[in-house]
């Protein structure tokens, strides 16, 4: 299976607000899949725990459809993940729970949801001092271990 194709999997972890492991339907191992288009918090960030227990209410357990393009920097697939037609990155932006991301001054496609968010003050967008993970990682590292 190459990362440019869509499938059907069932999520089998949440490992924080914006990367799950999926399991095709028809078998094999699982993919590390990190959502694009997003950035929550952290997992040891103010909100980061939110997040993953959002994502985890939402999918854990659940049939998604993947549209992967492409791998990142550490080889998780990035891909956009739909529950029962829902986009799911759209959901956690809209919420409040992951920042839409933005890259080198082009807009972020969840840019309309965050603006939303941010007007009705949902989730981490209600803190002042809520810090994109960006700038959490620039000032205090990474807090992810290994295989997560």
């Amino acid at each position: 299976m190459t990362s440019a194709h869509a499938w059907l999997g069932v999520v089998t972890h949440v490992s924080d607000g914006d990367t799950v492991w999926v399991q095709p339907l028809q078998g094999g191992e699982a993919f590390k899949v990190r959502l694009e288009g997003i950035d929550a918090p952290e997992i040891c960030q103010p909100w980061g725990p939110q997040a993953r227990a959002a994502l985890y209410a939402v999918l854990q357990g659940q049939v998604v459809d993947v549209q992967g393009h492409a791998r990142d920097n550490y080889g998780r697939l990035l891909a956009k993940l739909s529950r029962q037609g829902h986009d799911v990155g759209a959901w956690m932006v809209g919420q409040g729970y992951a920042w839409s991301y933005s890259f080198q001054h082009h807009a972020g496609v969840y840019d309309a949801q965050q603006a939303l968010a941010q007007t009705h003050r949902l989730g981490l967008f209600a803190d002042a001092r809520a810090l994109q993970p960006r700038w959490f990682r620039k000032r205090f590292g990474s807090c992810h271990t290994p295989g997560n």
